[in-house]
């Protein structure tokens, strides 16, 4: 091994495990994916099992609609005969939540129904009331046109397409939400671990030269090898950080959904026996066609969709490519943070060499969004190949699908790019390193990479 080499590794160990051993690392590596987690069952929770039941009063002074609206697990409704001034009386000691006065002129002016309330009724409550209310009028106006809701039903229809991919290995089942899903996830997640871990660079290395330690360390190694030490050593505490945070995140989710996928399960078995009794009492004495559809299907289980959409896309394929734009990256935009780190003095003067840096990363971020509704579109194609913007665009169309020679044509570009960006960073670190107490202006950072020393 030269001694180059040899240099650059022992940076690199002193980097790694700096920051590796640091509490908030260990705390903030296993305790996020619990977090994420936690997060999402805690919203699955809620949903399934809030229980908060609403009563709500009915006064119809039409009678088109008695026994129309129809109790639920969270709503109950109870049809009283009163004035409606009496009932607005009462309407305090009744404990009610709401009151839905419908006049008796609804057919000819439905929009003299009113909803009384101590306070705002949720959104939800009152689109049920009023679409109960619409659907019973429709009822009305189409029995008296000589047409039955039956025929209405029977001619809808509930279209459910399934994507498939085809290609040289043959017919494959695919899933344009899971693949939408995961591309804008991963780019996410580079989208912020440049700026974390590039920060993290810049920040090192204005430590050091502010408080002269670099002094020592450069009568060791040269300016070079220590930048390069110092980017691939961050960038393995991240690596590390991304790698655990994928492994716990796969075995809790995992976890999660049998435990949820169990609930929603036994949720859903209610839920068809409930639907087979309420058919049994319609007009006709059995189910209609949707619905037995939908029985004899079973209504697939929501957990197992989303697993079923995971499962169809090439999962370690998505990884390795993640791991590689990951690093990808963060290497060419870390060596340019580490330059400005090199050229100033404290974190305040940063912020004017920042912006060129900062730009083409959250344009990446706009562009990966736009790539998301056309991903081989042209400006999906072209910023998916400019080593600037290729790390988070390509993220978002490779789980879509990437030509080889694509792929391959926006990887050997990154690799230069990021030799590019080193060569340059290395140029303006050797000379701002040990420049201290004068204020570098674009001129001067022009000037120090022909420097020679």
């Amino acid at each position: 091994m030269t001694e180059k080499m040899k240099n650059i590794l022992l940076v690199i160990q002193r980097e790694y495990l700096v920051r590796v051993k640091k509490k908030s690392f260990i705390i903030m590596t296993f305790l996020t994916p619990f977090l994420f987690v936690g997060f999402y069952a805690a919203v699955i929770w809620i949903a399934i099992g809030s229980t908060d039941t609403k009563t709500v009063e009915v006064l119809d002074e039409s009678g088109l609609f008695v026994n129309q609206f129809k109790d639920s697990e969270s709503l109950v409704f109870r049809y009283i005969d009163k004035s409606i001034d009496s009932a607005k009386a009462n309407f305090k000691g009744s404990k009610a939540n709401a009151l839905v006065y419908i006049p008796e002129n609804v057919l000819d002016n439905p929009k003299n129904v009113r909803i009384y309330a101590a306070k705002n009724v949720s959104l939800d409550l009152k689109n049920d009331i009023e679409k109960t209310i619409e659907r019973q009028i429709e009822n009305i106006k189409l029995t008296e046109a000589g047409i039955t809701r039956k025929v209405l039903e029977d001619a809808r229809v509930n279209v459910r397409s399934e994507t498939i991919s085809l290609n040289e290995e043959g017919e494959k089942s695919s899933s344009s939400g899971a693949a939408t899903a995961i591309g804008g996830i991963c780019a996410f997640l580079i989208y912020i671990s440049v700026f974390v871990y590039g920060t993290q660079v810049m920040r090192g290395v204005t430590e050091e030269k502010t408080s002269r330690i670099v002094e020592v360390i450069i009568s060791s190694v040269k300016p070079y090898q220590l930048m390069m030490g110092k980017i691939i050593g961050v960038a393995l505490v991240g690596l590390t950080q991304f790698v655990l945070w994928i492994a716990l995140t796969v075995i809790l989710m995992g976890a999660a959904g049998a435990i949820v996928g169990n609930q929603m399960g036994g949720d859903q078995e209610k839920m068809k026996a409930q639907m087979e009794q309420v058919q049994k009492g319609m007009p006709g004495g059995g189910m209609n066609p949707a619905a037995s559809s939908m029985t004899a299907t079973g209504n697939d289980n929501p957990v197992a969709e989303v697993l079923s959409a995971v499962n169809s896309l090439n999962i370690p394929y998505i990884i390795a490519c993640f791991l590689f734009y990951y690093l990808g990256g963060y290497l060419l935009y870390s060596a340019l943070f580490g330059a400005v780190g090199a050229a100033v003095d404290n974190d305040a003067d940063t912020q004017q060499f920042m912006l060129p840096i900062t730009l083409p990363i959250v344009f990446s971020f706009v562009f990966a969004q736009m790539a998301l509704r056309d991903p081989d579109g042209a400006l999906a194609f072209w910023t998916s190949i400019i080593p600037f913007t290729s790390p988070i665009v390509m993220m978002v169309r490779i789980p879509f699908g990437v030509p080889a020679w694509e792929l391959a044509l926006s990887m050997v570009l990154l690799v230069l790019g990021f030799m590019g960006t080193t060569w340059l960073a290395a140029r303006i670190y050797r000379v701002g390193i040990l420049m201290y107490g004068k204020k570098v202006s674009y001129k001067e950072l022009a000037k120090w990479v022909f420097y020679k020393i």
